[in-house]
């Protein structure tokens, strides 16, 4: 936005009167705000009218209304709406876990790889197999820039519903394949559309709509969701890997479709973004909707509450017009900001090296003498799954930020430890013999071990930050940005992946090792804490220019004491390493 005083201030708490259709003011900041209907005027006068309030007593504004919290037994309807949009993030690990396997898989080799005479086997060359893994991210980033735009066209539903449909079309295009694999491979893009406008509109959904003393936890089930299909389309492979025939791979293709139906279906019981409601202003749609999420009565003041705020925050981006993409280069706002930061956070989560394992975990470690590896790749997508638990705990619990500092540090001592084994022990008489079954089995544990610190931290993690990180007028266009980054970095991770092991071997776990450390520091200096703030407050932390290791300590303006020192947050006397401590 290009007024960020208007920005703050529209975003902020509500207070309602006893009669809740008669809303007379919005404090933020101890400013107030005319009724959101009755908003009218340039930004310079919304800024110049909000600076003279701020000159009046803070503590002189009334107590704002909240939505009250309820035992978690009243939270189970949201929660299984919520589950129901992040199963979109099921379908992409579906199409993670099966792929893995079918890049194994004897039929899938006769009928898209070529024939070795020497071996008397068929194989997929480097290329080839880079190719057919990989272009799905490319697919997905396209269709994160460009379908995610549906969200905002046409609501967050409707756009999720289009976008799998678009999946449905790439997985039959793959199914219909025979003996060409650039048939499938444009299928894989096609499918990859879809995928990337649903990793742009599940978690943007699931943000809007819930409680925010929910939000991380419910934004999490969304990664929980992807390790979900990648441990069943592990599972399925497994099933289908005695076959000799097309059943190897095309079952697994032809489950998507279940899947997807499945979602669509599932997305017609799921109300609106109340948020997308109050920009299109259905006033009384978005009413009910907050209504339903919550679970109260459609008159129930806390309500009102809140859709108060979400009008404010709609009408102060209006008086500021329509958003451009030059706003997304807003230094003054914080948008470019929050946006190096998303794409940086999207970037990083690949650079952990995860899709290392789940994409070429067959292929890895048979490397390292195991027998069945598609047992191992069901091993693997069990650590995985539960451990993803886990992080829905831990990041309700201890917040971003920690817990993505923590994730960074015990991954570097996993992936630190997978490495060395792999290099020095591995192979003790030379690559020609056999390799060390103890050095084996401690590179699986240890690849257990990361996937655990991974799924617990930075796997969800990376969705929640940016799902609220963003003001509403700029949030889709910021959000299928960062995305496609972290798609851009899967493409050149899995493409990469068959030439770099064939040249280095385990080294590579060094280089993500250096990408590991890099994180941690970043994360302390750039990342801040957004744990149990409203998107609105979020917002208001950024626009005060809170230091990122300082902002835990930050508290909304509606809830500040008379000893609060903000301007402390904004400034910090040591230095360098020194504010580690």
């Amino acid at each position: 936005m290009s007024t960020s005083q208007g920005e703050g201030s529209a975003a902020a708490v509500a207070a309602t009167t006893a009669d809740q259709h008669d809303v007379s003011s919005i404090h933020s900041n101890g400013s107030h705000l005319s009724t959101p209907s009755n908003i009218k005027g340039s930004s310079e006068d919304y800024d110049n009218f909000d600076n003279e309030n701020k000159e009046g007593g803070e503590n002189d504004a009334p107590q704002p209304v909240e939505m009250p919290k309820k035992s978690g037994g009243a939270y189970v309807g949201v929660s299984l709406l919520c589950a129901m949009i992040a199963f979109g993030g099921y379908v992409f690990g579906w199409d993670t876990g099966t792929i893995s396997g079918f890049v194994a898989q004897t039929d899938f080799l006769r009928r898209f790889g070529s024939y070795n005479h020497n071996t008397g086997k068929y194989y997929l060359s480097n290329a080839r197999m880079g190719l057919v893994v990989a272009i799905f991210n490319i697919g997905c980033a396209i269709g994160g820039l460009t379908l995610g735009r549906l969200g905002d066209m046409y609501g967050r539903k409707i756009g999720l519903m289009a976008v799998t449909l678009v999946y449905v079309i790439g997985i039959l295009i793959q199914i219909c394949s025979f003996n060409k694999w650039y048939q499938y491979f444009i299928g894989r893009i096609i499918s990859g559309l879809g995928v990337g406008g649903i990793s742009v509109l599940s978690p943007m959904m699931i943000g809007e709509t819930a409680p925010k003393h929910l939000r991380g936890t419910l934004v999490a089930c969304y990664q929980l969701m992807i390790t979900l299909g990648i441990f069943l389309g592990y599972c399925t492979n497994f099933g289908t890997k005695n076959y000799s025939n097309e059943v190897q791979w095309r079952v697994p293709l032809g489950l998507s479709f279940a899947w997807a139906l499945f979602m669509v279906g599932g997305m017609t019981f799921v109300p609106e973004s109340s948020r997308y409601l109050c920009e299109k202003d259905k006033v009384e749609q978005a009413r009910h909707s907050i209504a339903t999420v919550n679970k109260l009565s459609i008159d129930d003041p806390s309500v009102q509450a809140e859709l108060d705020i979400i009008m404010a925050g709609v009408e102060a981006e209006r008086l500021a017009g329509s958003a451009t993409i030059g706003e997304l280069f807003s230094t003054k706002t914080k948008v470019f900001q929050r946006l190096i930061m998303g794409i940086m956070l999207q970037s990083l989560q690949q650079l952990t090296g995860d899709n290392y394992f789940f994409y070429y975990g067959t292929v890895v470690f048979s490397s390292v003498g195991l027998p069945d590896t598609f047992e191992t790749a069901i091993v693997i997508g069990i650590v995985n799954f539960f451990s993803t638990f886990v992080g829905i705990w831990v990041v309700g619990q201890f917040g971003r930020r920690t817990c993505l500092l923590w994730g960074a540090a015990t991954m570097t001592a996993c992936m630190v430890v997978f490495a060395s084994v792999g290099v020095t022990r591995l192979y003790p008489h030379g690559k020609s013999q056999p390799s060390s079954k103890g050095a084996g089995n401690c590179m699986i544990v240890f690849t257990c071990f990361y996937l655990f610190c991974f799924a617990t931290t930075w796997a969800p993690l990376a969705y929640v930050v940016i799902s609220e990180s963003y003001p509403l007028r700029v949030k889709s266009k910021c959000m299928a940005l960062a995305t496609a980054a972290n798609w851009i970095w899967g493409f050149l991770i899995s493409f990469f992946t068959p030439f770099i092991t064939s040249a280095i071997g385990f080294c590579y776990g060094y280089v993500f090792m250096g990408c590991l450390v890099f994180m941690f520091f970043y994360v302390f200096f750039f990342v801040p804490e957004t744990k149990g703030l409203s998107l609105e407050e979020v917002n208001d932390m950024w626009l005060e220019g809170v230091l990122p290791w300082k902002s835990a300590s930050w508290v909304p303006a509606s809830k500040r004491g008379a000893d609060y020192d903000a301007d402390a947050l904004q400034h910090d006397e040591k230095k360098g390493l020194k504010r580690f401590f």
